[in-house]
């Protein structure tokens, strides 16, 4: 069984999937496109890469993040954008605010790894104002949209195990749809969100993903002979342009409705 994915190195993530979450988060927001002002809650902040767009792109009054990773909130505070944000350690199915004291709430890239995504947003619709909108967005897992997903995928035909967060079913559309729907939200709406990230070379895909949380930890158990085959196998399955570079394509899942009221 494969061990849990946590993120604890914010600089690593940054690397991995900073770049991703930036392009993508870029897209959720100008798709939500929400009025400037009022009080956001950034649920799984981690190291604050989306709050640093969230402050940029929407002009909150004042945002708060929250993160289970220590690691990541001390990473979110050296961002010169984010003096004036508050971060927080705590848990999504237990947020640490009274009833009432946001407009807006989001998850980005999280809700997969809560492991009762039901609670949740639960939990969420508890924190925001009557009147006030609950969006998340996340990588397809289910229909291959995570950025990784040919490392992945390489890795188990290959025999190695791979860590999976508590709940992949919980990116697919479909099911999103169900939450925000069974949470009473109102006004609610979908759309997909496709984005691409180029890699100067095969050597500069692998250096990011030995410090991706959701992989390293598998590679640095290899053997030499493992990461050969690896790699001969996964340069088989990326897109490698005449000039080297590798441009990849990911596919998040996104929803957003508004508290009943």
């Amino acid at each position: 069984m494969a061990a849990p994915i946590k993120f604890n190195d914010g600089a690593a993530y940054e690397r991995f999937m900073g770049i991703w979450s930036q392009t993508a988060g870029t897209a959720f927001l100008d798709w939500l496109a929400p009025p400037a002002g009022g009080q956001w809650l950034d649920i799984g902040c981690g190291n604050g890469a989306f709050t640093e767009m969230l402050v940029a792109q929407c002009a909150p009054d004042a945002v708060d993040g929250l993160d289970p990773s220590e690691g990541q909130l001390a990473y979110a505070r050296t961002r010169p954008a984010l003096g004036n944000a508050r971060f927080h350690q705590g848990d999504a199915m237990a947020l640490p605010f009274p009833d009432n004291s946001f407009d807006a709430a989001v998850m980005p890239l999280v809700i997969f790894f809560v492991p009762d995504p039901a609670k949740g947003v639960a939990e969420m619709v508890r924190v925001v104002r009557l009147g006030g909108t609950i969006s998340a967005y996340a990588w397809d897992m289910h229909g291959g949209g995570f950025p990784y997903f040919p490392l992945q995928q390489t890795m188990r035909e290959l025999g190695h195990v791979v860590p999976a967060p508590p709940s992949p079913e919980a990116s697919r559309l479909e099911v999103m749809l169900e939450l925000w729907n069974g949470a009473g939200l109102v006004d609610v709406e979908t759309c997909e969100i496709t984005v691409q990230r180029t890699y100067a070379d095969f050597d500069d895909y692998w250096t990011t993903v030995l410090g991706g949380p959701s992989v390293g930890a598998t590679l640095s158990t290899m053997t030499p002979e493992q990461v050969v085959a690896l790699q001969e196998n996964l340069r088989t399955r990326l897109p490698v342009a005449a000039d080297g570079s590798i441009t990849c394509s990911a596919r998040a899942n996104a929803v957003t409705g508004r508290v009943a009221g």
